[in-house]
């Protein structure tokens, strides 16, 4: 803590008696007297405060201080992604103070209109206007997290390990000197030979010719970065595409697969995996489910404050459902409701209600009967479902688990033909095609004749019925922890308030059933028609046309190869297309395959470790990391930690681009620099937390402090990547890189060569915007930006600085809704039964997974009952990890944010404490049956009685938490960023899996990192 700061809290402290008492100026002239060693405040009245950057009169004038630069841009505090308006001393180049963008709609609600004059913004900040409205926030991390790019602990310049991997032991090293080494390869570290990146990229000889669908040799460089920043579609599409590889994965299976995939299974999309959230703002009834609001989730500061504001001037009741009482709930309203809940009971809870609601026929059956888009535009609703549509049941059939359907012939030569469902029409019970009735029914049970055939269907709504009845009520309560009142409450409220009702979940289920407990959840708004609908669920208002859009395609360039093969974490392709299965099939046993396969999972960073570890389906030889700390992040990732430390037993060449030692790259070979904060390039949609587009921008607007490239830019993922790819000679890099939608070339040397040009699509997308004022440009210090905008950019630059200064592209509030619709819907059909899960089988089983939401136990990969391996007698509590509202894994390495929160602690309830002998500040340590964990007790009483917390983000040994050597310097840790407990050291290993792979989600391979069972003892003194 700063010497101000502390001799503040000293006089405040000092004074509170004479506050009591005094008006608020005379209590604040009075701490400004209370100074050690005689040192007052600059001013008696706002202390120490900042200049401020600005001022406005009262006539409305806005006076600018010309000793700061005022910069909308976006935060990287957390994988919100925020706007910001940073405010930098010119003469230092420092940033001093953050606050909110105004015309961010993550940061204002309601926001600015997008065409607001730069001055008139800073007028409406400062009380311009509704004063009611017009304030633009950061959270705590957003206004503390910039003191990391001048941390202590900041790689700076290329680093090679010297010693053993994972001895944190370093030489500094130029980057011409790393990447020769990279590309090259040798005997590098005096272990042997090492293969570089140059003879990995073969992208025609096959890895094994006897397993040709493994793809060729340069598919064994893998990448894992980590939540994608608004960099990963460069990572991707212009290095590792053009190197060859389809092996990519990013932190999801980590932070929030199973919600991901869940919801791409209700949506029936698994390859753009869209998800839903909540219409906060007009929402009558909210249930956040394992989240809350303003704590957790994304855009979670948004949420927070529409939840607040809906609340307290709407209708707005609401419910969290969670282990732990959080501050979403509050007795200052009697508006919202905790429930507390087994951790991993969610999905039992679930399908209660879907039970109760069915039973009870509290559905839309009206909604869920309509059978088609074409139906849905003729009643004028916001979606459908294939609620009615007919899946064969027939034991044996060909199509058992698909849909009945007709051939229609392709629309376009080459296409493959379409498909009409089926359903029972709801009038005369005739079989019928979904685009020849308005209305089907729902619940059908019967055989229907089709080309002289009798088939056994059922509609996708029966399947769920039948799902939903497999448990009583009593039973679903008693697993979920939930009474069964409020179970019964919850579904009845739920049904009460038409399609104005939302769900919110996200990492609660991140367990081993954690795909269907998202599926239930979803499926509930289905039942009550909300997606679509104002007040209801939304996918989001989408993004401007940003790396494909109207000047130029980033994502094409001559001579991008077209890589075949399996992806080593064996997703996106189903085993029966594999030549192992082929070559079982043959021999007759097609089951179990050497290991797991997720063909409905987009990516699954921790089976790149073990897969490569095991060599199954094939090994990686070198690993490209950005920003990623997947040790720390994933439960159980020990067991793989080990194993990365012999580069022969697992990846030979490990790159980690960090501007930290992370736990990870502790485990790397090299560390190259990367920019932090406002030192870096991106461009983001929100992740569907806003109704209408937005597409958050990101450039350096303060000078970065690592080494730079021989080409005078500052080292970062980019510039490292593209002068990696010259000098391996990659397409897509170099003089004749990036192509135009006007037919010509254009060069990629610098990261601005592509940044500048994603930011010239959003402001050309549609109705380009304006071009920008030299005022806007001396106010925003664009000016400097100039030259390399108009060489860049040519005739648009200014169109390009104009959203440049307002940190992105943002469509009006006004586009939100569609009368009692949301302006943005879904097209696709609402997936009650999904096909492509129904008949998908479990690789190591050969069973079939549920096609509908299906209450499952905690479980192993074959379907083993965890039971087996932690015996609930031995094992009775169930440890989770709850987010901190200040601290994350993003914000370790602020001291600002340890001033705010330093700590953690493992919370247990207070009756369960007192059964067990505990006290506040004992000493505790959990045991799982595969790791320990220990900390300080706390006991609370808004903790279920199973449940053990523990807050995430804290207990680090990586970003300045870990001794560190580089040439002859010896860094010591700081105890602040090492201080606290980390939930996954408790983690489970799968033992019907091959090697030592982490417990995952049984369907989709997200790291279970909740409802770990373990046991509580204390530790003696």
């Amino acid at each position: 803590m700063d010497t101000s700061r502390r001799n503040f809290l000293k006089a405040t402290a000092g004074i509170a008696a004479v506050g009591a008492i005094s008006g608020y100026k005379d209590m604040l002239s009075l701490a400004a007297t209370f100074r050690d060693q005689g040192e007052r405040a600059a001013d008696p009245v706002y202390g120490n405060a900042l200049q401020p950057e600005y001022t406005v009169s009262e006539d409305g004038k806005v006076n600018l201080d010309s000793g700061f630069k005022l910069v909308n841009t976006m935060c990287n505090g957390c994988t919100t992604h925020c706007g910001v308006r940073v405010k930098i001393d010119k003469a230092s180049g420092k940033v001093v103070r953050v606050t909110g963008n105004p015309y961010n709609p993550l940061s204002s609600h309601p926001w600015l209109e997008f065409n607001t004059d730069i001055k008139e913004s800073f007028a409406w900040t400062a009380g311009g206007g509704d004063k009611k409205t017009n304030r633009s926030t950061v959270c705590a991390r957003g206004n503390s997290v910039f003191d990391k790019i001048h941390d202590p602990y900041r790689v700076l310049t290329p680093l090679k390990r010297v010693g053993k991997r994972g001895e944190n032991k370093w030489q500094p090293i130029s980057l011409e000197q790393a990447i020769k080494e990279i590309v090259e390869g040798g005997d590098l570290f005096g272990e042997g030979h090492v293969d570089g990146l140059a003879a990995i990229r073969d992208t025609t000889t096959l890895i094994d010719p006897d397993n040709p669908d493994y793809g060729p040799k340069s598919q064994q460089l893998g990448c894992i970065g980590a939540v994608d920043d608004g960099r990963q579609n460069f990572v991707v599409q212009r290095f590792l595409m053009a190197f060859g590889s389809k092996n990519m994965a990013n932190h999801t299976s980590i932070c929030g697969l199973s919600m991901r995939a869940g919801s791409a299974a209700f949506l029936g999309d698994f390859e753009k995996y869209p998800h839903l959230k909540p219409d906060f703002d007009e929402c009558e009834f909210l249930i956040n489910w394992g989240t809350a609001p303003g704590q957790a989730g994304n855009p979670f500061k948004l949420m927070g404050k529409l939840l607040a504001n809906s609340r307290a001037e709407k209708k707005l009741r609401y419910v969290t459902i969670t282990p732990i009482l959080t501050n979403s709930d509050t007795i200052a309203t009697d508006r919202s409701t905790w429930i507390p809940i087994k951790p991993q009971g969610d999905l039992a809870l679930a399908m209660g209600m879907i039970r109760w609601i069915i039973e009870n026929k509290r559905y839309n059956e009206a909604y869920l009967s309509i059978p088609s888009a074409e139906a849905m535009k003729q009643y004028k609703e916001g979606s459908f479902t294939n609620a009615s549509h007919l899946v064969v049941v027939e034991k044996g059939h060909p199509l058992e688990g698909k849909f009945l359907f007709k051939e229609v012939p392709p629309v376009k030569e080459g296409e493959e033909p379409g498909k009409i469902f089926y359903c029972i029409e709801h009038k005369t019970g005739e079989l019928a095609l979904v685009t020849e009735t308005s209305k089907a029914r729902l619940s059908v049970d019967q055989r229907v004749t089709i080309d002289g055939q009798s088939i056994a269907v059922k509609s996708s709504f029966k399947l769920l019925e039948e799902a939903a009845m497999q448990k009583t009520l009593h039973e679903y309560s008693e697993i979920s922890g939930v009474p069964l009142k409020d179970l019964v409450w919850l579904a009845d409220e739920f049904t009460s308030h038409g399609r104005k009702v939302g769900i919110h979940c996200h990492g609660g289920t991140m367990h081993t059933t954690g795909f269907y407990t998202t599926y239930a959840i979803l499926t509930l708004t289905a039942l009550v028609g909300a997606v679509g609908y104002k007040g209801g669920m939304s996918t989001g208002g989408g993004k401007f046309a940003d790396w494909q859009g109207p000047r130029y395609d980033l994502f094409a360039y001559p001579d991008k190869p077209k890589i075949s093969g399996i992806r080593l974490d064996r997703t996106r392709s189903p085993y029966e297309k594999s030549s192992e299965y082929k070559r079982k099939k043959a021999q007759g046993k097609p089951y179990p395959a050497e290991d797991q396969w997720y063909p409905f999972t987009n990516s699954v960073e921790t089976e790149f470790l073990n897969a490569s570890i095991n060599g199954y389906p094939y090994r990686l030889k070198a690993l490209l990391l950005y920003n990623a700390s997947f040790i720390y992040g994933t439960s159980g990732a020990k067991f793989l930690a080990e194993k990365l430390k012999d580069p022969k037993a697992s990846i030979p060449l490990i790159i980690s681009v960090d501007p930290f030692i992370n736990e990870t790259s502790q485990l790397a070979d090299y560390i190259i620099p990367d920019s932090v904060m406002y030192e870096t390039w991106g461009v983001l949609g929100p992740w569907h937390g806003t109704l209408t587009k937005a597409s958050v921008i990101r450039y350096p607007v303060v000078e970065p402090r690592t080494a730079k490239t021989a080409n005078g830019e500052p080292i970062c993922l980019d510039s490292f990547l593209i002068e990696l790819g010259k000098a391996l000679k990659l397409p897509g890099f170099g003089d004749k890189a990036i192509k135009g939608t006007d037919g010509k070339l254009y060069p990629l040397h610098r990261p601005e060569d592509v940044y500048l040009r994603v930011f010239e699509n959003i402001a050309m997308d549609g109705t380009p915007v304006p071009d920008i004022s030299d005022e806007e440009l001396e106010i925003c210090g664009l000016n400097e930006w100039r030259v390399r905008l108009q060489n860049v950019c040519s005739e648009n630059w200014r169109k390009v600085a104009y959203i440049m200064a307002r940190g992105g592209r943002y469509e009006s509030k006004s586009k939100a809704y569609d009368g009692e619709l949301l302006a943005k819907r879904y097209p696709k059909a609402i997936q009650i039964y999904n096909e492509t899960v129904g008949t998908t089988r479990n690789a190591l089983t050969g069973e079939r997974y549920s096609g509908v939401p299906l209450y499952y136990e905690s479980r192993l990969t074959d379907g083993t009952p965890l039971a087996h391996v932690a015996d609930p007698a031995q094992y009775p509590f169930l440890a989770f990890s709850y987010k901190s509202h200040v601290v994350s894994a993003a914000s370790a390495s602020s001291e600002q944010i340890r001033e705010i929160r330093y700590t953690n602690y493992v919370d247990i309830n207070t009756e369960t404490g007192n059964k067990l002998g505990l006290k506040d500040g004992d000493i505790i340590r959990l045991r799982s049956p595969h790791g320990t964990l220990t900390g300080v007790c706390r006991l609370r009483q808004g903790i279920h009685p199973q449940a053990v917390g523990v807050e995430h983000g804290f207990g680090r040994f990586g970003e300045g938490a870990a001794d560190v050597v580089v040439g002859d310097q010896v860094m010591k840790l700081s105890k602040s960023r090492a201080s606290g407990t980390w939930i996954n050291q408790l983690g489970m290993f799968d033992p019907s899996r091959k090697g030592r792979q982490p417990l995952a989600d049984f369907a989709c391979g997200s790291n279970a990192r909740q409802a770990v069972p373990v046991t509580i003892e204390k530790v003696k003194a």
